[in-house]
């Protein structure tokens, strides 16, 4: 039923975004140039709707396994976890994590807290709103962006010799970022 309410409240927030439009921050005066698009607008987007639909529709009637993954359909053998088995791709980073530490204990809490360490970037009372005047801020971000992917890509490889030091060094980079960031916005 949750996609469904999705659905409605999409349709809604459409409805009244073409009806009334949108907010203006920067407090410019636009009137002079609004004409009344409502309808059109509504239809348009009702039309784009109906496409998409009729695309997910086919996709999934007549071509179901077009997007499936060859090796889920490999006769289970239960004494062997299949190769092919990891997370979905936006949790690889904290997989990488999870293999690198070699205690189990230690590797639970290391994924655990990378992925909540991620909730406290909002928390952080920042002086400045932008990094466009700070250079060193920018540099230490790309460098967090790139960890990030980096940790994505080892934690889709096998595990073998490069790829798990790879990932202990890659992990001890992703929490050092949270400890500077937090000094340095000090």
């Amino acid at each position: 039923i949750l996609p469904f309410i999705i659905m409605f409240m999409v349709i809604l927030h459409l409805f009244f975004l073409h009806e009334t439009g949108s907010s203006n921050p920067l407090g410019v005066k636009s009137d002079l140039y609004k004409i009344p698009f409502h309808i059109y607008f509504t239809i348009k987007d009702i039309y784009g709707f109906m496409i998409i639909m009729f695309l997910f529709w086919i996709i999934n009637l007549e071509y179901p396994y077009i997007f499936s993954d060859p090796d889920n359909f490999i006769p289970a053998n239960p004494m062997v976890t299949p190769i092919h088995i990891q997370p979905e791709w936006y949790f690889l980073f904290a997989y990488a994590i999870l293999r690198s530490i070699p205690s189990k204990l230690g590797g639970v809490i290391a994924l655990l807290m990378s992925i909540l360490i991620l909730y406290t970037l909002p928390m952080i009372n920042m002086k400045f709103k932008s990094f466009m005047f700070y250079p060193m801020n920018q540099i230490m971000f790309w460098i967090f962006i790139n960890t990030f992917i980096l940790l994505t890509w080892t934690g889709s490889q096998v595990i073998e010799y490069p790829y798990i030091n790879i990932s202990q060094i890659l992990s001890f980079m992703y929490f050092i970022y949270f400890l500077t960031s937090f000094l340095i916005m000090k």
